[in-house]
């Protein structure tokens, strides 16, 4: 039992609309065996895992896992169930799972769930993967597998990557808002929003976090400057380099003095009341040694405060009590100290409420202080401080008293902010008492230091007093109520059509005002511009044109391979489109039917925002029909439906009932709702159309229409920016019209049956004779359906130059070929097909094989090498405007 590859799924799937890893699970030898042929297998594996009793494995009831388990089931089924009790033992808590079969005996995908804030790339959920197998196939084979050491390794490696407690309350909070969250690294780093929209907040510092003001809260000597010049109260303090201008500060400050780095943070190196010169050279040479400098203090009495400071206002203020343990006249500290470890807040770093107490040579040294030692019994009730510090960080406490403070005191901390200038901050204070007032020259307190990047946990979880949403008001500081933080997003799928309905979206959108991001087969486009060349319809390519900044508007073509292999790259769409759903890509990735590519395609119509829209062809009964699903149906969403019969039953039903619809009538594209029909624009007047000669295009521009007009967009700019739309500009390689000498040449990337019969369809009807063929299909698709399309065009052509992609996509030199040339001969045995090297070559042949005027037709793989090809060929481009007149033919030469 082995896997063979493990990939993630960040955005909605076909399983859940939450983070999946797949695996795929090679049973080998245990394939046909069931669990209940294994002596003792299932108790076991209890025995190991006993949190497997409370698996319902769709029984409703604990031990459904169990009952299954001894009944019988494959190894697959029970590798899911161990992988998600071994995520909840290392605090991972994970329940979704699935396992379904991968299209051969003993081949199978295992799917379970990952933390929607996981990053993508984290190695946690394939080694939990990999164990899960490693138990299972060890029991099967009579071996009882040791994972304790590998499990703590994880339950490490999960907490120092997990979100820490403010990474974590942000990413809530925002979602709470509705606004979109993505994990951007290992780090805190979460991207918020979309487009123009989006923001990004590293732990607590914003986009809008003054990089200088940073810089100013790290170097201590520098604040202490700022806030003295604004006439805020700072403890007295010299800056030192050596030990001797450490000792010569001492002497002109007098004791007792704290002793700090320049440049520290979380309480680290932070030493206390010293009141020997002995002290302070031995504070400062500790120091030293991982800093550049120190700051010797006076120190000030009283209690520490941190206040957290949100945009200019006071959003939490916590009580800091430095770690101790109190005594039960039986324990010894540092049993003591493993007995508060103990509390489930505690834990490593910043990642739970408190951290971990480390009883390591500053707690030592500060108990001998003291009169203690970490073996030491303490009364029962006796207080044993273990640090002088009052910092989280090391292990201390936290109070709110966010109600207690004093205006004056909030009055302070405004003004600290401003003085460092950033938008969050925490500000530690050193106070008499919170509650009371402050005025200048009171000596009731100072400002110690300023935080960038605060930590918020001890606003979010205090030991004590009240729990304060500050991940909120952080949130309402970079998205006040009311700002938008998502731009509108345009998904299209569907067999056929996708990338020209996405390409005039958004040459509409455009025309609009807006700038548009675009993701399609050939690329990414931001504002009409290439950002990223080549197939790009998948997730990535859709993350990508959300993450640009200059983005107003997203339209992305979202193809079956990208949302197979790693899901949709958004959360939602305002507008979804499906073109049409006809075979193709059948017998890959699990797709073996029809009906299965159907149900991959309606994920798209399923993920939408509440009041958005659905657009489905009429005119195909699958696309249709989703409009009834209950993913769509059951939701808060508006179904528009466009078709090339005015007369359709389903879509006149659908406008009888209030719905709306986009229609073909009497030359005209018609917006229909009730009994009102409103033309926009006659079909003639889109030139990629041909004069309505091109069915498929008359579909498409409707698709676009719908799309556009749920934006809200004008019918005038609607019909206006159609009318621009030229195919050789804005479409290129979909249904181009080129011209060498006297010989129409149409490029297109038709691959599957209904697309390489749509455009023979077309040439015929424009030209009045069948074409001359150059002719690839992917080698990616089943044998069946490459046959299927190779004979579609040995219907439409009688000559067909062969050739074969760069990209063989697993398939050996010349097997297309054969596999083409048989299915042409099949379709006429009187076919001339020509097999070619390669494109330049096959295109070389068909323009020979051509009469004068006879139309070319080019099926292509790479749109640049195209392009490049009829470059050499002196082509130039056909003048769409001109087509339904079918001349002159005035002519701009390719560049």
């Amino acid at each position: 039992m082995r896997i063979i590859q493990v990939r993630r799924l960040r955005g909605p799937n076909l399983f859940v609309s939450r983070p999946v890893a797949v695996a795929l699970v090679d049973l080998e030898e245990l394939t046909r065996q069931e669990t209940s042929e294994w002596p003792g297998f299932t108790d076991q594996l209890l025995h190991a895992l006993p949190g497997l009793a409370d698996h319902h494995c769709g029984a409703g009831r604990p031990n459904g896992l169990v009952d299954k388990m001894r009944r019988g089931t494959y190894a697959g089924h029970v590798a899911e169930h161990v992988a998600l009790e071994l995520s909840h033992l290392i605090g991972r808590e994970v329940f979704f799972g699935r396992t379904i079969d991968a299209g051969r005996a003993g081949l199978y995908r295992v799917i379970v769930e990952c933390p929607v804030d996981e990053w993508d790339r984290d190695p946690i959920p394939e080694r939990l993967l990999r164990l899960a197998v490693r138990v299972v196939a060890g029991l099967a084979g009579g071996q009882r597998p040791d994972i304790t050491a590998e499990l703590v390794g994880l339950a490490t490696d999960y907490e120092r990557s997990r979100l820490g407690v403010s990474g974590q309350a942000l990413a809530d909070a925002a979602r709470a808002r509705g606004i979109p969250v993505r994990r951007l690294s290992d780090a805190a780093l979460l991207q918020l929003g979309h487009g123009c929209r989006r923001r990004r907040v590293w732990a607590a510092m914003t986009a809008g976090t003054s990089a200088i003001g940073v810089d100013i809260a790290a170097d201590k000597e520098i604040t202490k400057r700022l806030l003295d010049t604004a006439g805020i109260p700072v403890a007295d303090g010299i800056a030192v380099y050596s030990e001797r201008e450490a000792v010569a500060a001492f002497d002109e400050l007098g004791g007792p003095v704290v002793v700090k780095p320049v440049a520290g943070n979380h309480g680290r190196d932070v030493h206390l009341q010293l009141r020997t010169t002995k002290e302070v050279v031995s504070a400062y040479r500790e120091i030293s040694q991982r800093h550049a400098g120190a700051l010797v203090e006076v120190y000030v009495p009283g209690a520490d405060y941190r206040v957290l400071m949100v945009g200019g206002r006071l959003i939490a203020a916590t009580q800091l009590t430095a770690a101790h343990v109190t005594g039960d006249g039986r324990s010894d500290i540092a049993a003591l100290i493993e007995q508060a470890n103990a509390d489930p807040r505690r834990g490593l770093g910043h990642d739970r409420p408190l951290t971990r107490i480390i009883l390591d040579r500053t707690v030592t040294a500060h108990l001998a202080a003291q009169g203690f030692q970490p073996r030491g019994i303490p009364a029962e009730g006796e207080v044993v401080w273990l640090r002088r510090t009052a910092n989280l960080s090391t292990g201390g406490t936290g109070r709110d008293v966010t109600d207690l403070v004093h205006p004056d005191v909030a009055a302070l901390c405004r003004r600290t902010a401003a003085a460092i200038g950033l938008d969050v901050c925490g500000v530690d204070l050193r106070l008499t008492d919170i509650s009371g007032s402050w005025q200048p020259g009171s000596g009731s307190g100072v400002v110690l230091e300023v935080n960038a990047s605060p930590g918020l946990r001890m606003h979010l979880s205090p030991t004590e007093g009240v729990r304060r949403d500050v991940a909120g008001a952080i949130i309402d500081h970079m998205y006040p109520p009311g700002t938008p933080a998502r731009v509108p997003i345009v998904s299209v799928t569907g067999t056929n059509g996708k990338t020209t309905t996405v390409r005039m979206i958004a040459h509409v959108l455009r025309a609009s005002g807006l700038r548009v991001g675009m993701s399609t087969t050939d690329g990414v486009f931001a504002d009409d511009r290439p950002v990223y060349l080549g197939d790009a319809s998948g997730p990535r390519s859709a993350e990508m044109v959300l993450d640009d900044p200059t983005v107003q508007a997203a339209v992305l073509e979202t193809a079956r391979g990208g949302i197979l292999a790693r899901g949709l790259g958004y959360d939602r769409a305002d507008v979804a489109v499906i073109t049409n759903i006809t075979a193709d890509h059948l017998g890959v990735d699990g797709i073996e039917d029809i009906e299965d590519l159907t149900r991959v395609k309606a994920l798209v119509a399923e993920q939408i925002a509440d009041g958005g829209h659905v657009v489905l062809n009429a005119d195909d009964a699958r696309c249709a029909e989703l409009a009834a699903s209950p993913a769509v149906a059951g939701r808060d969403v508006k179904v528009l439906l466009f078709g090339l019969d005015p007369a359709d039953p389903a879509l006149l039903r659908h406008v009888r009932q209030g719905g709306t619809g986009y229609l073909l009538d009497d030359g005209w594209l018609v917006e229909a709702e009730g009994t009102r029909r409103t033309p926009l624009l006659r079909v003639a007047d889109v030139a990629v159309t041909f004069g309505g000669l091109a069915a498929f295009n008359v579909a498409n521009t409707l698709a676009a229409v719908a799309a556009c007009r749920a934006l809200e967009v004008p019918r005038y700019v609607v019909r206006d920016a159609l009318a621009t739309f030229d195919s050789s500009l804005h479409n290129a390689g979909r249904g181009s019209v080129y011209r060498i000498g006297d010989r129409p040449v149409m490029v297109d990337y038709a691959h599957n049956t209904a697309a390489l019969t749509a455009i023979g369809d077309l040439l015929r009807r424009r030209w009045g004779r069948s074409p001359v063929v150059a002719l690839t299909l992917p080698g990616d698709r089943s044998d069946e359906l490459v046959s299927d399309a190779a004979y579609a065009v040995g219907r439409l052509a009688d000559r067909v130059a062969v050739y074969e992609d760069a990209d063989l996509r697993g398939r050996e030199p010349g097997e297309m070929t054969k596999l083409i040339t048989a299915a042409l001969s099949a379709a006429d045995s009187g076919i001339r097909a020509v097999p070619c090297a390669g494109l330049e070559e096959a295109f070389t042949t068909v323009l020979s094989m051509a009469a004068p005027g006879e139309p070319v037709l080019l099926v292509y793989e790479q749109l640049a090498q195209a392009k490049a090809t009829l470059a050499r060929h002196g082509a130039v481009a056909w003048p769409a405007a001109a087509d339904a007149l079918a001349d002159p033919l005035v002519a701009e030469q390719i560049s």
